[in-house]
């Protein structure tokens, strides 16, 4: 790929290339934006195809991870990280511990997180040679499982999105149906039956499926069978791509928010659930509730003002839903025009600052 070419065509700041023989390290670290602040974006491990396909990995995630972080009103800006190789079979200490001191390099331009094939100890292990790195145990005082937090975010999104579609925000008999009952799921079951929801889930794993009609009196279907469900709110929590040409005909849901990433096969069918007035809750924005978690590790990990940050999400939807209406854009249009929007005005802050900089030396 033409690295240069494609890096001026989405404005990325850095991309890095870091190997270490002895270990086997090969980490591509992508910088995409720190006008709001430092790089947030965890590190990926994964067996990658090719170097090109990892390279665009990187920065395609790091992108989102700008928006995300904007969205969610956090003063950091965009970054990720990939390392090639199979995270069952090639991980060793030395790997992140080289790979640690790549990030100590760049003294604080990105900060690091797990991320999908990375776990907790693998951060406990980067922690020995950088302090930027979050996510790490919580014997280091670090905010440690992040489920129950993401969780909470979604359901007070999809409060939001309640309003926005109902009237109200209340969730009290409404039918919700869940598609997929993992970890950030089955919290979010947890509150969605504490408000009285009636819930029907799926997955593929039946245990937790179990689970969740013991726990929380759930109708089980199969998992094809959710889309078509005559249900109030449809909740991707699962694998992403689930809005798309086949599934989009069965919703029959007025709302759509959820936990899982990408959501959205393709932008047009969030053009499509727009004109048939689907109140659709973009995922980067919902979901946002680990990554805010995890920054307050920043500032010396506090539960009650993560926590506070992270019932905040209910006003960002609401400010999304407002964009979309303004403009008269789909939501996830009106996602990104905020986060833009939140850029921009720290940029111009900023140049403003630099050319009253040179103006008073310019006089002296």
């Amino acid at each position: 790929m033409e690295i240069f070419k494609y890096m001026k065509e989405y404005d990325y700041e850095q991309l890095l290339f870091c190997q270490d023989e002895e270990s086997g390290l090969k980490a591509i670290i992508a910088i995409h934006d720190t006008t709001l602040g430092p790089a947030l974006g965890g590190t990926r491990m994964w067996t990658y195809a090719s170097e090109d396909e990892a390279i665009e990995d990187a920065l395609r995630l790091s992108k989102g991870m700008t928006y995300k972080n904007a969205a969610a009103g956090l003063n950091l800006g965009g970054g990720k990280t990939v390392i090639i190789g199979d995270p069952k079979t090639e991980k060793n200490e030395e790997m992140f511990r080289a790979f640690g001191r790549y990030i100590q390099g760049l003294n604080g331009r990105y900060i690091t997180a797990e991320d999908v094939g990375t776990t907790v100890h693998d951060m406990d292990t980067i922690h020995e040679e950088t302090d930027y790195v979050t996510g790490i145990s919580p014997a280091f005082g670090s905010s440690g499982n992040p489920s129950p937090v993401t969780a909470y975010g979604v359901y007070r999104g999809m409060k939001a999105a309640a309003m926005e579609a109902f009237g109200s925000d209340s969730l009290e008999g409404k039918v919700i149906a869940v598609q997929g009952v993992g970890n950030v799921a089955y919290n979010l079951c947890k509150h969605l039956h504490e408000e009285g929801a009636q819930l029907i889930v799926t997955d593929i794993n039946k245990e937790a499926v179990n689970r969740a009609v013991e726990n929380f009196g759930a109708k089980a279907v199969e998992t094809e069978e959710i889309y078509a469900v005559d249900c109030d709110i449809y909740a991707p929590c699962a694998l992403g791509a689930t809005i798309n040409d086949d599934t989009i005909p069965q919703i029959k849901a007025k709302v759509i928010a959820g936990a899982a990433n990408n959501q959205l096969k393709e932008a047009r069918h969030g053009d499509i659930i727009h004109e048939m007035g689907i109140v659709y809750t973009p995922d980067y924005v919902i979901n946002a509730g680990g990554v805010i978690n995890v920054a307050d590790e920043l500032y010396g990990y506090n539960y009650d003002r993560a926590m506070k940050r992270v019932e905040g999400l209910y006003d960002t939807c609401t400010r999304v839903f407002e964009i979309a209406r303004r403009d008269n854009i789909p939501t996830y249009m009106a996602a990104d025009r905020m986060a833009e929007e939140r850029i921009e005005k720290m940029r111009k802050t900023k140049s403003t600052f630099i050319q009253n900089e040179h103006h008073i030396l310019s006089r002296r």
